[in-house]
């Protein structure tokens, strides 16, 4: 019986990960749209905060410059997309923690994070996985903490409906483009949870979400009592 691999890399095969910039780049409107995804997220200094499934590091190293004083956490499951963000933050003198772990099972304690951020990451996910990694996004944030999302969404017009029914094969990306990536995020105990922007791009439409862990414990006595 073939064994399922613990982590799907960049692209899906890890020597692809070296490209993974530039690709990205080409793909996607990824200054744009990480820096629209900071801005959202209002991060002030001294506050935690957590790159879910941060990659080669693009993501995490503009927090850190946009809030230096900030704390800066990335983690990822891909060691060597890891050794390339290390690289990429000390070559621009700045400092953030990369750890190498899973979104399943982040390795934090209860409520130590101000914001979670996830760019372009659920999607490689199965469903299982996505409402697993949410729901510890919710663990991991303080009450009244927020989680901020750029991945795949519904499609916005015919243009983007094309690319979807191409894309949507892939079974990582389907719910995504049902739409359904919200309805996740409400069903792991965010509230509320909205759709802030979208963006066209050659592979897709690509979301920005906005979910805010309630400000007591209510929602999550909720959860547990389903």
């Amino acid at each position: 019986m073939n064994k399922r691999p613990d982590f799907i890399p960049a692209f899906h095969f890890h020597w692809l990960t070296r490209y993974y910039d530039p690709m990205m780049r080409w793909l996607f409107p990824e200054s744009g749209i990480k820096a629209a995804l900071i801005a959202q997220a209002h991060v002030q200094s001294g506050q935690a905060i957590l790159d879910m499934g941060c990659g080669t590091g693009t993501l995490t190293l503009l927090i850190k410059q946009t809030e230096p004083g900030a704390t800066v956490y990335g983690l990822d499951m891909d060691l060597q997309a890891l050794n390339i963000a290390r690289e990429k933050i000390d070559k621009a003198g700045q400092n953030a923690t990369l750890q190498q772990g899973s979104a399943t099972c982040l390795p934090y304690p209860d409520e130590s994070f101000d914001r979670v951020f996830a760019s372009l990451m659920l999607h490689h996910l199965t469903r299982e996985d996505k409402q697993q990694a949410l729901r510890e996004a919710f663990r991991v944030l303080k009450p009244g903490g927020e989680l901020h999302v750029a991945d795949f969404g519904a499609p916005h017009d015919a243009g983007m409906r094309i690319i979807s029914w191409l894309v949507r094969w892939f079974e990582e990306i389907r719910d995504h483009m049902l739409g359904l990536l919200p309805v996740f995020m409400a069903d792991a105990g965010f509230d509320p949870v909205r759709e802030v922007a979208f963006y066209r791009t050659l592979a897709g439409s690509i979301s920005l979400y906005f979910a805010s862990k309630p400000a007591s414990n209510d929602a999550a006595k909720n959860m547990k009592s389903l």
